[in-house]
């Protein structure tokens, strides 16, 4: 085939590519035997500034000198840039036999999404909204009651500092009482977790209760 021809065939995908992107995706077809009216099929060319018989870019020749499309098929989201407009761009190399002969280039103007992410930055700042929370502050969320009555229990015991099965009377009736402080002992099974996580029976843990009561 030749040079044209295969070209050719590649016309029809410039307004398929387009319809498919959208109309913030300019898509062009080069043939680089005319460096310098290259463009030979556009489509939304008007966010480039570009049209039929625009030249090659810095980047296209750079392709041709360096010979990258003997070792890839194409180039992908490399950032671009016209008429202050940011680009995020990708380019199949079109070769017949070992010769490069064409360039398909998809370039996506991102400048609407940096906008949003300037708008929604701002709104995080307003509302005090950061992606970094307290790292000494956590919640278990949309946890189950028994999972969340384990937690807390283990928590208060874990604050001691001392293994469980060395804790005195005295540190257990404080914890209990530190428990109910908290509100805990009013959840449905409070009782029977602590006893589980003391190791003690259910009425010991009642007893810890009343100690220290006037």
């Amino acid at each position: 085939m030749t040079d044209q021809e295969v070209l050719a065939m590649y016309d029809p995908l410039v307004g398929f590519l387009s319809k498919l992107c959208g109309p913030s995706c300019e898509v062009l077809l080069h043939d680089v035997s005319n460096p310098k009216n290259s463009v030979i099929a556009i489509e939304n060319g008007a966010l480039s500034g570009r049209s039929l018989g625009s030249p090659l870019t810095d980047l296209a020749y750079r392709v041709m000198e360096t010979g990258e499309y003997k070792t890839q098929h194409y180039l992908s989201n490399y950032s671009g840039s016209s008429k202050g407009r940011p680009f995020l761009s990708n380019t199949y190399f079109i070769t017949n036999e070992d010769r490069l002969i064409g360039l398909l280039c998809i370039n996506r103007d991102t400048g609407p999404m940096h906008e949003l992410d300037r708008a929604l930055e701002s709104l995080r700042q307003q509302y005090n909204l950061f992606d970094v929370a307290m790292p000494e502050i956590h919640e278990t969320l949309e946890a189950p009651v028994p999972v969340i009555l384990e937690n807390l229990v283990s928590a208060a015991i874990d604050e001691v500092g001392v293994p469980r099965e060395r804790l005195t009377i005295h540190e257990k009736v404080a914890i209990v009482h530190k428990l109910s402080e908290q509100g805990v002992l009013n959840m449905r099974g409070s009782i029977a977790e602590i006893a589980r996580q003391f190791d003690v029976s259910e009425p010991t843990i009642y007893r810890y209760i009343n100690r220290g009561r006037k």
